[in-house]
């Protein structure tokens, strides 16, 4: 795969390494159960035996706010009346509508922490990317950007992952003690809190059962739900899980990043405005954070494959000409378990001639 040079290796010094992953993501989830959507994979059933018809609230280990609502009579769903309708065609019953919390301290992610790292001069644990640029104009002041670097920030990265892992644990604890087989049309968000200090994680969905099906050993969860998840069973593929991560890369910008980004020539000491130019240490920066993202998704698949990808990428500035670059991406993990085999078509309810 093509990196920020374009060549096969595109992270300078950066070997092959198992990135950190979300809590969980490398436990062996089972492939979703029961009418037409549980195929013959040993060891994806309840050792017990057990089905939907089994569970009792007591099943479950969650606060007891959490209890008395998965133990109402009553259920809950957070899908749109469409996809409602296709997954009741699929055999799937709403059980519960699920989350799954977590709260981490952001204190660190700020400004002073990247001022903090200006003797860092290009210096990176092995297997981490790494780039550094030097000024051309030599000796010039105290305060002139003599040097500039990119570096991947590994504890953002692994910050993130624990976060979003616990908020996906907690959310599939939910779906296990609402007797679920699996959670689908998951959302997930993250959001500052107290001033960008502390992050909230939030993950929601809808456990769906499958009547008369055995328990996996852990429920499948899924961003799809309704015609979306019928045309993958139907393309011979069953959901095992979502999956995401965030990359992040670290620029101090050298001087001439620095008068690019404030809109003034690097070479021109006069200060002119010049015209549209590629700021080559952004660029990099920005192909890096996309590789390492793929990278460490690629890594949680573990041989399956990824459906409907979603990626987001954004700065975060940390001072004048320094910012931090990060790539958010996310998918569902998926696996095939048969060939192709289309669905029935859809009788018409009104004729109308």
């Amino acid at each position: 795969m093509a990196g920020p040079d374009g060549s096969p290796d595109p992270v300078p010094g950066a070997a092959p390494r198992p990135p950190a992953e979300p809590a969980g993501a490398g436990r062996q989830p089972d492939v979703p159960g029961g009418s037409g959507l549980q195929p013959d994979v040993p060891g994806g059933a309840d050792p017990a035996g057990r089905t939907a018809a089994d569970w009792t609230p007591s099943d479950g280990d969650l606060p007891e706010a959490a209890g008395r609502r998965l133990g109402d009579t009553a259920w809950s769903s957070g899908l749109s009346i469409a996809d409602f309708g296709a997954c009741a065609a699929l055999g799937l019953e709403p059980a519960s509508v699920v989350q799954g919390y977590a709260v981490m301290q952001w204190t660190w992610y700020s400004g002073s922490m990247y001022r903090n790292t200006l003797t860092w001069q290009g210096r990176a644990a092995p297997g981490q990317y790494a780039e550094q640029w030097q000024c051309p104009h030599g000796f010039v002041g105290a305060e002139h950007r003599s040097w500039g670097y990119n570096a991947e920030v590994p504890w953002v990265q692994d910050a993130w992952a624990e976060g979003w892992g616990k908020a996906h644990d907690r959310m599939v604890e939910e779906a296990v003690a609402a007797g679920a087989h699996g959670v689908v049309g998951v959302v997930d968000d993250m959001q500052y809190l107290a001033g960008g200090s502390t992050a909230e994680f939030r993950i929601t969905g809808t456990a769906v059962r499958v009547p008369g099906a055995r328990f996996p050993r852990q429920p499948f969860t899924t961003y799809l739900a309704g015609q979306r998840l019928a045309k993958l069973l139907e393309a011979g593929y069953v959901p095992v899980s979502v999956v995401a991560t965030l990359s992040a890369v670290q620029m101090f910008g050298y001087c001439i990043t620095q008068y690019q980004l404030a809109g003034t020539s690097g070479t021109n000491w006069g200060g002119a405005v010049t015209g549209v130019g590629s700021i080559q240490q952004v660029n990099k920066a920005q192909r890096a954070a996309r590789h390492l993202a793929r990278e460490r998704l690629r890594h949680q698949l573990d041989g399956d494959s990824l459906h409907g990808v979603a990626l987001e990428q954004f700065e975060r500035e940390a001072g004048e000409g320094d910012m931090t670059v990060q790539c958010l991406l996310k998918g569902n993990r998926v696996r095939r378990y048969k060939d192709f085999d289309p669905l029935p078509a859809p009788e018409p309810v009104v004729r109308l001639a």
